[in-house]
């Protein structure tokens, strides 16, 4: 039962591999989008790729993907500390949503890093595995999706 995993990216993502490297590392958003499609397309799962700084977007993006898809891939990046119209438009999707994020967000210098409002309407939560973690979203989805 493959389908489409939307893979979406919040703010500053777009600088993956230029913004302090240190934290996020070096590999870029294209880098990343191929790695994506790498896992997904041999289990005949597509991708919908799609990375923005404006709230509005991100909110159409979740609309695109509410009914149908097989599964969401989601950094909010800054959109986790106060992106409440994206979190009302994520409530609506029927489908797996693994919330992403590069960086252990537990571990930042800032106690307000560690809190994401989107977590209250994800399925699970990967943080501070890197790029890697969107792989192992990607994997968990089309498991959950490959099971009768």
């Amino acid at each position: 039962m493959p389908g489409t995993i939307h893979v979406l990216n919040g703010p500053n993502l777009g600088l993956l591999g230029q913004r302090e490297p240190h934290i996020y590392g070096t590999a870029t958003l294209a880098d990343l989008e191929r790695e994506c499609r790498a896992i997904a397309e041999p289990a005949g799962f597509d991708i919908v790729f799609h990375q923005t700084d404006a709230e509005h977007e991100m909110v159409h993006f979740f609309h695109a993907a509410r009914l149908g898809a097989a599964g969401i891939v989601f950094n909010p990046a800054a959109f986790t500390y106060a992106g409440y119209p994206i979190l009302d438009a994520l409530k609506m999707c029927d489908c797996p949503i693994v919330e992403v994020h590069i960086s252990n967000i537990h571990r930042r210098e800032a106690e307000w890093r560690s809190k994401s409002i989107m977590t209250q309407a994800v399925t699970g939560i990967i943080s501070g595995l890197g790029i890697d973690g969107y792989g192992l979203a990607i994997r968990h989805i089309i498991r959950l999706r490959s099971q009768p």
